[in-house]
């Protein structure tokens, strides 16, 4: 199969999604190529900030959206010792510290959206496995092959990687990166909010290091435990009720359902956690957006919200240059305009982690 395009976005994830949306509902010929089946079956973030709200809300899109999946959380409390030592309100005209929508559910209605247009093409269950042309002469494609193995040709004006950071694309076009580790990893769980639970955020301090709990959509806190880097072979090798029971003895309004829903190591999804650098977003031909450029970590729910912002920015810039040929001088404006302020939200991700633990200082012997 070959198939013709002007811009051919690889990763189907909010910012992919968002991209094509967009670019397709100005007439420009869009190909969105996923490697998964299911829009949203791996993790990503979830959580909207003020920047991601206002992309949003720029394009109407939570008129997408059913109310019943969209929660914005009032406040994020700060416990230690069953206690709450520390409450944030809200400090923008949003009236939140950040918005849930499933993200199952947000990329579900951006893709109904961009169906409407005719220059818009989903190709779901397809993975990229060479890239056309080169860097010094400019690529002007891919190729890739669906899930029943049947090859596929993309020619195309552009190629935007959007896939993550594992990119494919970055790596197919050698474009170094730098990760920087954090000294820490990630378990994530979701249970079921007990009745009457509000949509807050929570953060405490456990053996020093930090257990959050998000409240969610549909009924469910979404719960993010850092553990050391590098644990989780030797933390699956021993006991799971010790573990847990500094969870129940953190929360324990969480108890009954904490046991009831997490009983096993195999409850939680395990995390490496890291940031990423790369050397450069823009080859001829290519660019990259979202963490397949710049990874963050969860603390702060940048990465996600970033992502749109490179999205929308990505959009505008393309919709304005609208050409057959793009270059690195074409691009790269683009990349001038988003670095400083992505490298200041990881520098800010780095600060937050090292100074979490002050929030309890007065009450932390």
């Amino acid at each position: 199969m070959i198939l013709e395009c002007e811009v051919c976005v690889v990763g189907g994830g909010p910012a992919g999604t968002l991209l094509s949306c967009l670019l397709a509902e100005q007439g420009v010929s869009t190909i969105l190529v996923e490697r998964q089946s299911v829009p949203g079956k791996a993790f990503r973030g979830e959580i909207l900030n003020d920047e991601g709200q206002e992309v949003i809300q720029k394009h109407k899109l939570l008129e997408q959206i059913h109310k019943d999946h969209i929660l914005a959380s009032t406040r994020i409390e700060y416990w230690q010792h069953q206690q709450l030592v520390k409450t944030v309100e809200p400090a923008s005209n949003h009236g939140n510290v950040g918005v849930h929508i499933p993200q199952p559910r947000f990329l579900k209605a951006l893709l109904k959206q961009a169906s409407t247009y005719e220059s818009f093409r989903y190709l779901a269950g397809t993975t990229v496995t060479a890239l056309e042309g080169n860097s010094t002469q400019g690529y002007t494609g891919l190729t890739a092959r669906d899930k029943d193995g049947r090859e596929i040709t993309i020619h195309s004006s552009l190629i935007v990687g959007a896939d993550g950071r594992y990119s494919t694309v970055r790596k197919l076009a050698q474009m170094p990166v730098t990760n920087i580790r954090h000294g820490y990893d990630l378990l994530w769980a979701k249970i079921t909010a007990p009745a009457g639970w509000e949509p807050i955020t929570r953060l405490a301090l456990v053996n020093g290091g930090q257990l959050a709990l998000f409240s969610q959509a549909e009924g469910y806190i979404q719960i993010g435990w850092n553990v050391e880097e590098g644990s989780f072979p030797t933390l699956f090798k021993q006991s799971f009720a010790p573990f847990i029971h500094q969870f129940t003895d953190a929360f324990p309004d969480l108890k009954h359902s904490v046991l009831d829903q997490i009983r096993s190591w195999k409850d939680f999804v395990p995390l490496d956690i890291f940031s990423s650098r790369s050397e450069t977003w823009v080859q001829n031909g290519l660019i990259l957006i979202g963490d397949a450029a710049h990874t963050m970590t969860p603390t702060g729910a940048f990465g996600l919200n970033a992502a749109l912002k490179d999205a929308d920015m990505l959009a505008s810039e393309l919709l304005r240059l609208r050409q057959q040929v793009y270059t690195v001088e074409d691009l790269k404006s683009f990349e001038d305009g988003r670095r400083q302020a992505v490298t200041e939200l990881q520098e800010r991700q780095l600060i937050m982690e090292s100074t979490f633990h002050e929030h309890f200082l007065h009450i932390v012997t």
